[in-house]
């Protein structure tokens, strides 16, 4: 398939995307034709390391072989069944994904598309079980755009856009340390940002509430992760309202973080948790996971979620191909080792490289914040689309994250299979864009940006830069970078 061909199928028979969206331009990017492992092959031949995992759900790689005997198993088999009857791969994956869940979470139905689908079952599971109805959300978050509700509480993407809003959705103000909404510091801030939202909500509350929605660490809303205590007091609040806490783990779950469920870093057990992305290991399936009484409760109200192709067989068996992948080849472990030699290189390019402001995530779900001055923090937009098309240009896939007006987070979200060899090819490659940048960068402004030139020990109070936390919290700014990796 030639240029030509790409471009007036793009014309004729595509409805256009944005020109705001990440995904815009596509009809002049590569085009890909094939994947195996942590690389995917574009029409020409050209081969990348993808570290995006695809659209996040290829996070055991792309055809793990695992996968690919399960689903040629079902095509030859059963692929699709009425749900009016239970079938064999949905009782397997009902048991499998249990066995894993966290106490006392136990229950699971199964959706099909993405994370959205799940999303939407989540609200309504926790209205019927509660008989409340307002839901709050991050003002920061991203949990999905099909559906009125999910887009409704995507508030990362400025719901605006849509025209209308889903009636009692609102937003609370997201913990985003390097950026602190209320303009305090962590831990002295005594997380004024939550307790400040939360007697905001309660005035504007229209009836009673139903559940708060967070994920565990905001991903497409630049990798946040919330300081340590947060999350425990935001479940405490909840309690207090007679609110249930819902985890979008689409982006978290099943070892992306270095565990196997995001929440497991908080020490906080969500009452309802959905899961997809790298679920079906390819495939699409979604899910979402309660408590025994909480599910009761909610049926006895009158609760029901399905889809046509809701609980089919072949993409019952992929979700258990890829909980026996995560579970059998130790990628818990494999994202935590993956997560430290990142952070550690990327530590040592921000004593080269000033325009390096913040490393922060978990696990393969990580976020290098680009700004322009490390003082003032004033993002740098325009330099870190033009660090993720150099990426792409020398064969490494990565997406520019980011909110409300910011897009200066590269994201790095490489699969829990990769070896330390991909890993390090992918850093080089990285590396090589940076020094690229801290040229260009120099020769605009007259002087050249690598961090080193500017800083040495000596002369660490003349800088006033920020220190780079690599949880995701920046501690009280200080002189020079750190000079080790923190986890």
């Amino acid at each position: 398939m030639d240029r030509s061909r790409i471009a007036d199928i793009a014309e004729r028979w595509m409805i256009p995307t944005s020109k705001t969206a990440y995904m815009a331009g596509l009809e002049n990017k590569p085009v890909i034709a094939a994947a195996e492992g942590v690389r995917v092959i574009d029409i020409e031949g050209k081969e990348y390391l993808d570290f995006g995992s695809g659209q996040m759900a290829a996070a055991l790689g792309h055809n793990h072989p695992r996968y690919v005997a399960a689903v040629e198993r079902n095509l030859r088999t059963i692929s699709h069944s009425t749900k009016t009857f239970l079938n064999v791969d949905r009782l397997e994956l009902h048991e499998r994904l249990g066995q894993i869940l966290t106490p006392p979470l136990q229950k699971s139905l199964f959706l099909v598309v993405s994370g959205s689908d799940a999303i939407e079952a989540a609200i309504d599971l926790a209205r019927k079980a509660t008989g409340g109805i307002d839901v709050l959300g991050l003002h920061m978050a991203l949990h999905g755009s099909t559906s009125f509700i999910t887009r409704s509480l995507t508030f990362g993407w400025n719901r605006g856009r849509h025209g209308l809003a889903a009636p009692s959705t609102a937003a609370i103000l997201s913990p985003f340390c390097y950026r602190c909404p209320v303009g305090k510091e962590f831990p002295s801030c005594d997380m004024q940002c939550l307790a400040s939202s939360m007697e905001l909500a309660d005035a504007n509350l229209t009836a009673k509430p139903a559940a708060m929605i967070i994920e565990p660490v905001m991903s497409a809303g630049g990798i946040v992760v919330p300081p340590p205590g947060y999350v425990k007091l935001l479940k405490n609040y909840c309690r207090e309202r007679g609110m249930l806490l819902i985890m979008d783990e689409s982006q978290t779950g099943l070892g992306k973080t270095g565990r196997m469920w995001g929440h497991l870093h908080e020490d906080v057990v969500p009452d309802i948790m959905t899961v997809s992305k790298h679920f079906g290991a390819g495939l699409p399936i979604s899910a979402v996971c309660t408590t025994t009484e909480i599910a009761e409760r909610a049926v006895e109200n009158g609760y029901f979620a399905t889809r046509s192709h809701a609980c089919d067989p072949i993409t019952c068996a992929a979700g258990v191909a890829s909980i026996d992948i995560v579970l059998e080849e130790n990628l818990c472990e494999r994202a935590a080792a993956i997560e430290t030699r990142i952070k550690t290189a990327v530590t040592d390019m921000a004593r080269r490289y000033d325009f390096i402001g913040d490393v922060r995530g978990r696990g393969v779900l990580l976020g290098i914040e680009l700004v322009e001055d490390r003082a003032t923090r004033e993002p740098a937009n325009e330099m870190c689309r033009e660090a993720v098309q150099q990426c792409e240009s020398k064969g490494l896939l990565v997406q520019a994250r980011g909110s409300h007006a910011r897009t200066n987070v590269i994201r790095l979200v490489p699969p829990m299979v990769c070896t330390d060899a991909e890993i390090d090819q992918g850093l080089s490659i990285l590396e090589d864009v940076f020094a690229t940048l801290g040229r260009n960068r120099g020769a605009a402004s007259g002087r050249y940006s690598a961090a080193a030139d500017i800083f040495s020990s000596s002369a660490a109070d003349r800088i006033g830069t920020p220190s780079i936390d690599l949880d995701g919290c920046p501690s009280t700014p200080t002189s020079g970078l750190p000079t080790s990796v923190t986890r």
